[in-house]
């Protein structure tokens, strides 16, 4: 059994772990590679991400499973590893981000990810925009979130903003 989920704010020696997470969830729920060879991601986590966002691991016995990344008001990161998606870990870091931006949040995601799309959707984000992918460096389509703290649950369809 896994001890005591501890959140806490990113250290840069906490680098090498987030990255790991984040190649390791990425592979975990898409088909598709990641934009960038391995290498990349982690100089990128620890020379780009760590020093811009605002960035909170879910810390379990010593190892990163988690983490979100906020830039301004937006969910930059939020992965999490497999087998911990569907816990508690997700939700914790996310009520941490609505904590810390209680105006409001965004976020993107992959149209394909139904996981992540029902996870924000339950937790009171509304699609804004969908795209084809272009912009994107995967080039996958995916969909962009909102929260606005106060606002009810919007229908599942409902696209605001656009």
């Amino acid at each position: 059994m896994a001890g005591e989920i501890l959140i806490r704010a990113a250290r840069d020696d906490d680098a090498d772990a987030i990255a790991g997470t984040w190649l390791a969830a990425f592979r975990e729920t898409y088909v598709f590679p990641p934009a960038h060879p391995d290498a990349e991601v982690r100089e990128w986590v620890r020379t780009s991400l760590l020093p811009s966002t605002d960035t909170w691991v879910a810390d379990i016995d010593g190892a990163v499973v988690g983490f979100l990344s906020l830039r301004d008001a937006s969910v930059e990161q939020l992965y999490v590893r497999q087998p911990w998606t569907g816990g508690v870990i997700g939700a914790r870091l996310l009520t941490l981000a609505k904590e810390r931006r209680p105006d409001g949040l965004e976020l993107w995601t992959f149209q394909v990810n139904v996981g992540a799309r029902r996870f924000y959707e339950r937790h009171g984000f509304a699609v804004a925009e969908m795209t084809d992918g272009a912009a994107n460096q995967e080039r996958q389509p995916d969909v962009r979130y909102v929260w606005t703290a106060g606002r009810g649950p919007l229908p599942r369809d409902a696209i605001i903003g656009g």
